[in-house]
């Protein structure tokens, strides 16, 4: 990051956490679980998990879980985060009303899966130490690029949550997680203003970070055990895609940056916003060719069960 962009941006930031903190609806985990639901397990004279308990499709139960497996990573988010920028002034105070405002998803999710019996709870607590204990790196990032990551990763977020909850088949799940996404949104709107302020301070080291963003993003929980498996699950059933990922994430935060119209740019930037530009192209391809494939894929499947020959279904 620039010299001082970081004091440079705290005003930005006051402004923004005085915005925030004026529209955050206050909301309590609690309140939407099914509690009636719950029994005991056998540690306590119940009954142990049985596949059979849970209403949930494999595919709301892959969500799920990876879900709320990257919620748990939180203490190493708001380590990476706190690093990045700091603990002082309105940055600092930033870091820990982001971090009190995130706990609650990680809670919301556990709850409602161990009281409804959604997924195996000591399968999900195995996997919850082994995530957490190996936690989250995201390697060398200066501030600048953090901001410009999160932007990106609290819409993915909110995209990936809100379509888990219209794949659950359960109304309390559905807005459990409509009620999640809110926060993302609300924590993407914050980051991406400051995005969009260090663009006016540092135009071309701020189109260089969001070029290296966009072209090497990953989700935070890609190290998480399982992760491909699951996110071919969710991908098929159009939760989280190559798609949506382009048309819905990346695209509509760097159409309010105006990243493709700006005149500000020097060498620096220029070059970055066309390696920008090529890399959205052949995401554009690899995303439309994904959905073909998949809508070929869902074509064969119901051919098979109606039981049309495949030569018809082919063409």
């Amino acid at each position: 990051m620039p010299t001082n962009l970081l004091e440079d941006l705290e005003p930005v930031v006051a402004d923004n956490l005085d915005r925030h903190l004026a529209i955050a609806q206050e909301w309590h985990p609690h309140d939407y679980i099914p509690w009636s639901q719950g029994r005991d397990f056998a540690f306590l004279g119940g009954e142990d998990w049985d596949p059979d308990q849970s209403q949930l499709s494999e595919t709301a139960k892959a969500a799920m879980f990876t879900n709320l497996l990257t919620e748990d990573n939180l203490p190493s988010y708001h380590r990476e985060i706190a690093t990045r920028f700091g603990r002082d002034g309105a940055w600092g105070t930033w870091v820990g009303r982001w971090t009190a405002e995130e706990n609650r998803h990680g809670i919301a999710l556990r709850d409602y899966l161990v009281v409804t019996r959604g997924v195996d709870p000591v399968e999900l607590e195995r996997a919850r130490m082994d995530y957490m204990t190996s936690g989250y790196d995201s390697g060398d990032k200066t501030a600048l690029e953090a901001v410009t990551y999160v932007s990106f990763q609290e819409l993915a977020t909110r995209v990936s949550h809100r379509n888990t909850g219209k794949v659950t088949g359960d109304p309390i799940a559905d807005r459990l997680l409509a009620r999640i996404s809110k926060d993302e949104n609300l924590h993407m709107v914050f980051y991406r203003n400051i995005v969009a302020a260090a663009l006016e301070i540092a135009p071309d080291a701020t189109m260089r970070a969001i070029a290296d963003e966009v072209i090497g993003f990953q989700m935070p929980g890609a190290t998480m055990a399982g992760f491909r498996r699951n996110s071919v699950i969710i991908a098929k059933a159009g939760i989280y895609d190559l798609r949506l990922h382009h048309d819905d994430v990346i695209m509509p935060v760097l159409r309010h940056w105006d990243v493709f119209d700006r005149t500000d740019l020097g060498p620096e930037g220029e070059q970055a916003r066309e390696e920008l530009n090529a890399f959205l192209t052949a995401l554009d391809q690899q995303a439309t060719t994904f959905v073909d494939r998949r809508e070929e894929n869902r074509a064969r499947v119901a051919a098979r069960e109606d039981g049309v020959p495949q030569d018809i279904v082919a063409g």
